[in-house]
């Protein structure tokens, strides 16, 4: 995966607002490399002990479900990686973006499926909220229908 950093070039961003920017880019790509390693230690010191998850309800995909907890964030990751196959996952960010407690991550992603054997592909679009050091707000949009379609049997 390679994220690539957009630094802010806004002329009115107060030296308090760089850092909480500073703080944001820090923690996201501390949570990028946290998924990269599988590390979900990790994972749940980076949530918060509540967070706002959102990834849109999909019945037929078992990792796809609400959550809230820093430990049920976390093992959004594990029940993945049961689910998928490894060696297929790929995942590239294009663009990173940070301002203030906020961060969108978007590009693209492809797997495949442990149990029917087919592939998913498309872009995503993550928003994270980091505040004090953690991240309160997972927001992730991405192919649902492709990733539903490869689950169906």
């Amino acid at each position: 995966m390679s994220v690539k950093s957009t630094p802010s070039t806004a002329s009115s961003v107060s030296a308090d607002s760089g850092s909480v920017a500073e703080v944001t880019r820090s923690v996201v790509r501390e949570f990028v490399a946290a998924r990269l390693a599988g590390d979900t230690e990790r994972l749940v010191s980076l949530f918060a002990d509540e967070v706002d998850w959102l990834l849109a309800e999909n019945p037929g995909v078992p990792w796809i479900r609400p959550r809230s907890t820093a430990a049920e964030c976390a093992a959004q990751f594990t029940e993945l990686t049961e689910h998928t196959v490894p060696e297929d996952a790929r995942a590239s960010v294009d663009t990173f973006l940070v301002d203030g407690t906020d961060a969108v991550l978007m590009g693209h992603l492809s797997g495949t499926v442990r149990a029917t054997g087919k592939s998913f592909e498309g872009p995503f679009a993550l928003r994270l909220t980091v505040e004090d050091g953690r991240i309160t707000r997972h927001h992730l949009y991405e192919n649902s229908l492709s990733i539903a379609q490869a689950c169906a049997p």
